[in-house]
């Protein structure tokens, strides 16, 4: 029987290999909880003005949908990577670090990023809790079309 530190890492890699390979919304939430539906809780932070998806809560199987259509809306994404697992099984919780080039399609900018995701599974080792810490900043400038030509051609 696995432990639950390998279990964990296995959910959190699962669900991180499912965003790396572009899976469409369906695919990505069904690594969401299903017997704890109320609790179910996306966040990504920074300020509401940036950015459709960001900071504002995203709560239930319908705020799943909700944020990952927000994001194939308005970005694309290519070499999405992670790495830096870190598992509290204790808590049920894994922190990783992610790398990726984002473009903004609107305007067609992109730039590079890293970013860090906190997530919480229940006991049944599905995603009941997603948190992200990303460059709200370059998003935003790019979905106004003012990347600096040095952050663009990286």
């Amino acid at each position: 029987m696995p432990s639950p530190r390998s279990s964990l890492l296995s959910a959190a890699t699962s669900f991180c290999n499912s965003l790396s390979s572009r899976s469409p919304p369906s695919t990505l939430s069904s690594h969401f909880t299903t017997t704890h539906q109320s609790s179910i809780y996306i966040y990504e932070h920074g300020l509401p003005q940036l950015g459709p998806f960001l900071g504002r809560e995203f709560r239930g199987p319908s705020g799943v949908q909700e944020y990952f259509n927000l994001l194939s809306k308005h970005l694309s994404y290519q070499n999405m990577r992670f790495s830096n697992y870190i598992v509290d099984p204790e808590v049920g919780q894994v922190s990783v670090r992610g790398e990726a080039r984002f473009t903004w399609l609107s305007t067609n900018q992109s730039w590079d990023e890293v970013f860090t995701y906190v997530l919480k599974f229940d006991q049944d080792l599905k995603l009941i809790r997603y948190e992200v810490w990303a460059d709200s900043g370059a998003a935003y400038l790019a979905s106004q079309g003012l990347l600096d030509d040095d952050v663009k051609n990286k």
